[in-house]
């Protein structure tokens, strides 16, 4: 909006209002994905026929007032999705702090009509805009008393509306799992460790790398875990006792004897030690050279963490958040208790604004008081299951299960682990997590080679510690792997060499096919004894297409491969106004096609799940054919794999080329096996190696049970869940390889609403 439009819309009498007005702004530092949040804000209250402003440059904009202040259309936000920071900028505003300047802020609200808000940022911010809103009645009465507006505009204006989104890499806000930005930074973390990683192999160093976190650990155990590191040092665990540094050298040095050429530490900016003092990452440097003779480096990445695209997560996180935000102020009341939206598992969740800010300040202030049990325990059970985890894997020998020692068990395991279907990025990572947490708890683990082709073959080998060094970060199966299902001879086959290598359990990773034949030695049980032993099936497809799990190891790394070669294509396309009909992977399940057309504003998706006919085709043309004439130069379709027999993505790219040849090209991309490969994203080796801690602990707990159960284990929501493998034909639609419930299906209406302008009347 033009300078000359701001000053009409102040000369409107009385401020009069025919639709609902909403601002939206960001503030603090930038993350990745508020540009995708500001869109979701502003597509989405359009669509309900409500008036979007932006307030740009956060506070400093919205007590400025004018020009900083403009109305939003569909266009404004075109284009937004993939790009990093916020496009309406974000500013510190010292002034806000003041009562006065929110004063000011309030009175350039009220000019606008501005009658809700949605804040996106961090704990300051929000901070600032619950304060705001608690004050706002009695700011409306400093400004009729001072004659800056009437006592009637100020009975307008009662109330404020206000929803909070919480936006911060550091994910140290209470009310939501994951905030805006976090899984951004942490891709840029893992990309920054694993190019290190060579380097320091290389040349034998140690390289200490800085990552951000005043208060909070979570990107630098997160990232730690995620790249293997061999030491993570966070502020609400710091080392135990005095001398730190000895812990420290002690468990660097045994890594340096195994064998290990290269070193990488975690440290988060606030780390310190028991007493309180802060530890630096130069300090660190010089304890490693002073006392082991390391040819030490430090990297801090600073700002790298905020910047980039952000990541297929954060895409689709500040999608919903965005629409659950215009929804919460349609139908709460005005005078209601502002909200923070956040994200429960895989649900949006709402907690009140205040409690909210209140909870996340308790953590700093433990720290602070050197109460590190109590910053551990706010954090959650998943954070401290995490650190526990991690400090396992990163020794360089079991720390628990001595060569020399007796066993502290009395009756050791052999767990057998294989990899079964389609590779999937995050395969390597469980394996990994499987042998490292098996062996610190004294069992044998056996690597099964090519899946169940080579437990029926007999290619078994015994894994050691050392074996699975540096799979952390490797994508594909380093076991092998094949979609081998047995039946007949193969199952005697297998019996014979589960009783030959004297097998006591099975670790499953893997898809469709290793469920079904994890669910055939089951049903087995009877003709074979054999197969009367613990089985546990962890899900790992790009597809995502396993039941009892909302996530699917390898998925997220999926996403994201989908969704950089389609931010290419569509830099290519807009250049010369094109149509391009882009083809992912699935079979007959759309969730690559949709949650990859949310993450990269696709006109369209075509789903099996909806079924394609020849009137859709027709009405998604003639909207191509309409935005084309009114300038659009770009036009993005999604299609799964599978998503029609006939009206596939070859007939869908030649019908659009025929008929809209005079107004736009078209052209199809096929990204076929591009979407398996590459490392896996740091929300992939997170999640495997979690799932993989919870195996290992249940086939432990189920091996002495005279009837062992056969189970899987899947993310639902934030927990953990383990289910029967008898209910697989239940629970899952075997002639299309898919749930018969999922979840991301309820997104659907979500995707349709953002992609095109249907305002409700």
């Amino acid at each position: 909006m033009m300078a000359s439009d701001c000053d009409r819309q102040r000369k409107e009498v009385d401020f009069v209002r025919v639709k609902k007005r909403l601002g939206v702004f960001t503030s603090g530092g930038d993350a990745p994905g508020m540009n995708a949040a500001v869109r979701s804000v502003v597509r989405a209250a359009l669509n309900q026929d409500l008036e979007v402003y932006a307030i740009y440059e956060g506070y400093q904009g919205m007590l400025e007032g004018g020009d900083r202040i403009r109305k939003m259309d569909w266009d404004s936000v075109g284009g937004i999705l993939g790009r990093g920071g916020t496009i309406i900028g974000t500013a510190r505003c010292l002034a806000f702090q003041t009562r006065e300047g929110r004063r000011q802020a309030a009175r350039n609200l009220v000019e606008y009509g501005i009658e809700a808000l949605v804040a996106i940022g961090g704990d300051g911010s929000l901070t600032g805009a619950t304060i705001f809103h608690r004050e706002w009645p009695e700011l409306l009465a400093e400004l009729v008393e001072n004659g800056e507006i009437g006592a009637e505009v100020a009975a307008k204006h009662a109330h404020l509306a206000l929803v909070g989104l919480p936006a911060s890499i550091d994910n140290d806000l209470y009310g939501s799992d994951m905030t805006i930005g976090t899984d951004t930074a942490l891709h840029r973390i893992a990309e920054a460790a694993d190019a290190i990683s060579s380097t320091a192999s290389s040349h034998q160093r140690t390289f200490i790398i800085e990552v951000m976190g005043r208060n909070c650990g979570y990107l630098a155990l997160m990232g730690g875990l995620a790249t293997g590191s061999d030491w993570v040092m966070i502020p609400e665990k710091p080392p135990e006792g005095e001398h730190w540094e000895e812990q420290m050298c002690q468990i660097l040095k045994a890594g340096r004897d195994s064998g290990r050429r290269d070193t990488i530490i975690m440290v988060a900016e606030g780390t310190r030690d028991a007493q309180g003092k802060p530890i630096r990452s130069d300090d660190i440097k010089q304890v490693l050279e002073e006392r082991l003779g390391e040819d030490a480096r430090v990297t801090i990445l600073g700002h790298v963490q905020r910047g980039g695209s952000p990541s297929a997560f954060d895409r689709h996180l500040s999608t919903l958040l965005g629409h659950a935000a215009v929804t919460q102020i349609l139908q709460s009341d005005p005078a209601a208790e502002p909200m923070l939206i956040g994200m429960r598992g895989n649900r949006i969740a709402c907690t009140p604004l205040g409690q909210c800010v209140e909870n996340s300040r308790k953590v700093a202030q433990a720290i602070s008081s050197g109460d590190y049990p109590q910053a551990m325990a706010l954090r959650g059970d998943t954070f401290s299951e995490i650190y526990h985890t991690f400090y396992t894997l990163m020794q360089a020998t079991p720390p628990n299960c001595k060569p020399d020692a007796p066993p502290p068990i009395d009756k050791p395991l052999r767990i057998a682990v294989l990899t079964c279907g389609a590779a999937a990025s995050g395969m390597n990572t469980a394996v990994r997590a499987a042998v490292r947490l098996g062996i610190d708890k004294c069992h044998t683990m056996l690597g099964v080679e090519n899946g169940f082709r080579g437990l029926i073959e007999g290619h078994i080998k015994e894994l050691d510690w050392v074996s699975v060094r540096g799979w952390a970060t490797a994508g594909g199966s380093s076991l092998g792997t094949s979609r081998k299902i047995p039946k007949g001879r193969d199952l005697y086959d297998i019996a014979r060499h589960i009783e030959k290598h004297d097998i006591q359990a099975l670790f499953i990773i893997g898809g469709w096919s290793g469920y079904q034949a994890a669910y055939q030695l089951y049903n087995q049980r009877e003709n074979f004894p054999a197969f009367n032993i613990p089985i546990i099936c962890i899900p790992a497809t790009i597809n995502n297409n396993l039941p009892g799990s909302e996530y699917s190891i390898g998925s997220d790394t999926a996403l994201n491969n989908i969704i950089q070669a389609v931010d290419k294509i569509k830099q290519s396309a807009v250049a010369s106004s094109r149509c391009f009909v882009v083809k992912v992977m699935g079979r007959y399940c759309g969730y690559l096609a949709l949650l990859s057309g949310m993450a990269t504003g696709a006109e369209q998706v075509y789903l099996h799940e909806d079924g394609v006919t020849l009137s859709n085709l027709q009405h998604d043309l003639d909207y191509l054919i309409n935005s084309f004439e009114r300038g659009k130069r770009l036009g993005l379709i999604i299609c799964n794999e599978n998503a029609h027999p006939v009206y596939n993505s070859d007939f869908i790219s030649a019908l659009f080329a025929e008929e809209g040849k005079k107004l736009f090209q078209v052209r199809q991309a096929v990204l076929g096996h591009l979407q398996q490969g590459g490392d896996p994203s740091p929300f992939d080796r997170i999640q495997a190696t979690r799932l993989a801690a919870k195996a290992i602990d249940f086939l432990i707990a189920e091996a002495d049970k005279h009837s062992p159960a056969a189970t899987a284990i899947g993310l639902q929501g934030s927990q953990v869940q383990f289910w029967n493998l008898s209910e697989l034909p239940v629970q899952m639609d075997s002639d299309h390889q898919r749930p018969k419930h999922q979840w991301w299906w309820e997104l659907r209406s979500i995707a349709s609403t953002l992609s095109h302008h249907t305002p409700h009347l």
